[in-house]
């Protein structure tokens, strides 16, 4: 955080970015991003919580209840951009990483939403903990769309990529 208490965003660069064209409204991808009905639907049945305002709290819950990811909302414009500090807090090792920042940005493209969901990190993550993302985003992502546009989500069998938790044990270690 700086002297004023916000988050320095510009510490954070952009390591994966995602674009993907939704036949939905901007106001529906907004709810889909920020609802923890949607959220349950497409992502795998983890709840988003969000107190929608810059400077409030982020949390995306397990299925059982338990916080998973937590951080802080940085930017807050209704249904244009939304974006939040990440801290994976519900996989041992993870809550020891400094917080990543995702942003997704929505935006009218003819009939269809683009939706741009970018990942930065201050720090120079190692592509073996970056795998993670650039793993589970794409089917996030398809998930939300196949939701939005047939009311069905995808069912995707997930699971972290082995050396992304190799990674983040070896920081610690």
């Amino acid at each position: 955080m700086n002297e004023t208490g916000r988050i320095d965003v510009t510490r954070f660069k952009p390591k994966t970015v995602y674009v993907i064209y939704i036949a939905s409204t901007r106001e529906e991808v907004w709810a889909a991003l920020t609802e923890a009905e949607f959220t349950r639907a497409y992502f795998s049945g983890f709840a988003v919580e969000v107190d929608g305002r810059v400077g409030g709290a982020y949390r995306l819950r397990a299925p059982d209840g338990s916080v998973h990811i937590q951080g802080v909302v940085v930017d807050w414009w209704p249904p244009d951009r939304f974006s939040c500090t990440w801290t994976v807090v519900g996989m041992p090792g993870f809550d020891a990483l400094p917080p990543c920042l995702v942003t997704y940005d929505i935006e009218q493209a003819g009939d269809s939403v683009r939706l741009t969901m970018t990942e930065s990190h201050q720090w120079d993550v190692p592509d073996a903990i970056l795998s993670g993302g650039r793993a589970g985003w794409p089917a996030i992502l398809s998930s939300l769309k196949s939701l939005l546009e047939t009311g069905r989500p995808l069912s995707i069998a997930m699971a972290p990529p082995t050396e992304m938790l190799a990674a983040v044990a070896a920081l610690k270690g």
